[in-house]
């Protein structure tokens, strides 16, 4: 895993570790993964997700180890703001500036929509996935699947897992195309599907919301996203600004938080 998908796994797992009960009692952690998953199968279409959607996505579905032992072996991120955006934006600066340049007029078009510059649309795609390059190699239904079972935090990843069939059954992503971080995130600027669900747009306007292909889908998604959290249109982003606040909505880490903005505000001076 990289430092970004590390740091944002960190920061996701800080925010869904408070206790939960297991809508259902007997599904966490007991008995056979297979079992448990048989249970999940009839909880989703209790729910109305299509038999179509639930044998694509879950069926030869099985535990991934390597996602528990990363769940359980995540150290304290510490580095400082100095050393990590002094590591990630001088390599990242001059494709972003290409980027603003590539995309001008969809950016234009996204800022005019939702009211976020394309200068932090940009860095935050290049900070997640240096922009588009490494979405990830992990099956995310399994990968969710996996944590869902687990004890931890099962309340939280049964519904995560819900939400990836739901993006199945409205036809965004094929089950088999859904890869990316170990914890479920999907997408060129990393989204859980819960936040798919919600703040994916099709800004292509070719019928699908597709964050893993569609360069206009993945930047309007995740202007939808701050928008969504309160972004003011016209004003800036610097730390303790409302606009900030709204960042670290993206990223609860305010080191993760510090470099989206010092990026945007490095590539709104790039020349």
């Amino acid at each position: 895993m990289n430092s970004v998908a590390f740091f944002k796994a960190v920061a996701l797992c800080a925010v869904l570790a408070t206790p939960s009960v297991p809508a259902f009692a007997a599904s966490c952690g007991t008995g056979s993964f297979a079992g448990w998953l048989d249970d999940f199968k009839t909880e989703a279409a209790a729910k109305g997700i299509s038999q179509a959607a639930i044998a694509s996505g879950l069926s030869g579905v099985t535990l991934d180890q390597g996602v528990l032992s990363r769940d359980r072996s995540q150290a304290v991120f510490n580095q400082s703001f100095e050393e990590f955006s002094g590591r990630m934006v001088p390599p990242r600066l001059a494709r972003g500036a290409n980027m603003l340049k590539q995309y001008g007029s969809v950016l234009g078009r996204i800022e005019q929509a939702y009211g976020v510059p394309a200068e932090v649309l940009v860095a935050i795609w290049g900070l997640e996935t240096d922009f588009g390059v490494n979405n990830g190699r992990f099956p995310t239904i399994r990968s969710l699947a996996t944590l869902a079972y687990d004890c931890r935090r099962a309340e939280t990843f049964r519904a995560e897992l819900m939400d990836a069939l739901r993006i199945v059954e409205r036809g965004d992503l094929a089950a088999s195309e859904m890869r990316g971080a170990w914890a479920g995130e999907i997408g060129q600027t990393q989204f859980m599907p819960s936040s798919y669900l919600k703040y994916a747009v099709d800004f292509d306007a070719n019928g699908r919301r597709d964050l893993l292909h569609s360069a206009p889908d993945v930047l309007a998604s995740t202007a939808n996203y701050l928008a969504g959290y309160g972004w003011q249109r016209g004003k800036d982003w610097e730390p303790g600004s409302a606009n900030f606040a709204v960042i670290q909505q993206w990223n609860k880490s305010e080191v993760y938080a510090r470099t989206i903005a010092y990026f945007a505000s490095q590539l709104a001076h790039a020349p």
